[in-house]
């Protein structure tokens, strides 16, 4: 196990909502594909910042020095973690809906209305209504969907292959699919992407959390991701090739700023949630340090923080790829999913292809209703768990505008998982 029992109590203590909720009850969080819990060092330095840095930036007396600072720290954070040349390359924003909107509304200025735009069928509609809406104004001839193989749960690449053709002036793709779990082949669909001379744009929000993510080894012109699946408060943060974000001219008031990220962003920063971020950081680098020595050769083309964090998100895949197992086969005496006979899983089950998918996990018991279920858990199990429409273009493909769902992130312990499938186990057995 890459995560041994003390380092996984000791994750635990700085998540102060990872074992109890606000009233103490005691219960496992299952809910992370929604929004993840706060470490602590995100939690503090927000809460540090709003007090000692709440001026704004561009004066010369003191707060004000320390929010442009805090800032910039923040900005730097993110370009280590995700391997950006330059903290010039990463533009903060309210969440990842309204960044591909303006990035949307800003690649529509090159558009002639004759280009298409290649997505797939299992997008978050993030990543679907910024660019049906330049379909729908006439900037673009057609939004064209890749489809799926419907039975595993995967993307149907010979279709996604199919559609990509000269016309073609954006691709845009979900890192990871927020109902399905299973994770995109992004470096292969970049390459097609690339053979086209089309955009490469990726939708980072639901895998962020999940493993390395490293823009440049995926030669993507644009990147998002939100704050709040990552451990940190709300707020969101786009990466973009510096010369595109040089060259489109996005929404804007006339005095902002006319170069990156500064045009690209609406209104006054908010110097507090790029503490938290850097917060979050801290946090990961902490976990590299302590498994570091699991690595002697890997990640070596990287420096300092950057290998730090790239190590540690490594290590918190290999963990969690231990969940999506003991989900699909059981843990101790707790039987799997796959065990269930009542219950249908949607999504990879393949076991040799768990490295293909992130620990989210939609399913539904036969004859039993979406909330009769997530009430159970709860009730039974002490399991947070949600039933619903999580936005997921996927949803709609299947015809499930209500399912339940599971995602775990590393914080998350196979103690919790024995607990939720012998309450699940129970449910079945009960109807």
């Amino acid at each position: 196990m890459m995560f041994k029992e003390e380092l996984i109590d000791q994750i635990r203590a700085v998540f102060p909502r990872a074992v109890t909720d606000y009233t103490g009850r005691k219960r496992a969080f299952f809910d992370n594909g929604t929004a993840t819990l706060v470490v602590d060092n995100a939690a503090k330095a927000e809460a540090v910042a709003r007090i000692n840095c709440s001026a704004n930036v561009g004066a010369i007396f003191n707060e004000s020095k320390l929010a442009t600072d805090t800032i910039q720290m923040g900005r730097q954070a993110i370009t280590d973690f995700l391997n950006a040349p330059s903290p010039a390359t990463i533009i903060s924003g309210e969440s990842a809906t309204s960044l591909l909107f303006n990035l949307s509304y800003a690649l529509g200025k090159e558009l002639t209305g004759n280009e298409n735009i290649v997505t797939t069928d299992y997008e978050h509609y993030t990543n679907v209504d910024p660019w049906v809406e330049l379909e729908r104004r006439g900037k673009v001839d057609k939004v064209r969907f890749a489809k799926l193989n419907m039975e595993e749960g995967t993307l149907d690449m010979d279709h996604l292959q199919e559609l990509i053709d000269s016309n073609t002036k954006i691709v845009t793709i979900t890192g990871a699919s927020n109902m399905l779990g299973t994770i995109s082949p992004l470096e292969e669909i970049g390459k097609l992407a690339k053979e086209v001379e089309a955009y490469f744009i990726i939708d980072a929000v639901h895998h962020i959390p999940h493993g390395p993510t490293d823009v440049q080894a995926l030669d993507c012109d644009f990147l998002v991701f939100s704050g709040y699946k990552l451990f940190a408060p709300h707020g969101s943060y786009l990466y973009g090739k510096e010369e595109h974000l040089e060259n489109l001219q996005p929404y804007k008031v006339r005095t902002a700023p006319t170069t990156p990220p500064g045009k690209y962003e609406w209104g006054t920063r908010n110097q507090a949630t790029f503490a938290a971020i850097s917060g979050v950081m801290e946090h990961l680098l902490w976990i590299s340090s302590e498994v570091e020595t699991n690595y002697s050769k890997e990640y070596r083309q990287f420096e300092d923080n950057k290998r730090a964090l790239k190590i540690a998100m490594d290590a918190i895949q290999k963990y969690e790829t231990e969940f999506s197992k003991a989900i699909l086969t059981g843990y101790d005496d707790a039987p799997g999913l796959l065990d269930m006979p009542k219950v249908t899983i949607y999504g990879l089950t393949d076991l040799n292809r768990l490295s293909e998918r992130d620990p989210t996990f939609s399913f539904e018991v036969e004859n039993v209703p979406e909330e009769k279920i997530v009430n159970h858990l709860w009730k039974e199990g002490g399991i947070a768990a949600r039933a619903g429409h999580y936005y997921s273009y996927a949803q709609d493909i299947y015809n499930k505008q209500k399912i339940v769902r599971i995602s775990l992130v590393h914080y998350n312990t196979l103690e919790e998982i024995k607990t939720f499938l012998k309450t699940l186990d129970e449910l079945c057995k009960q109807n």
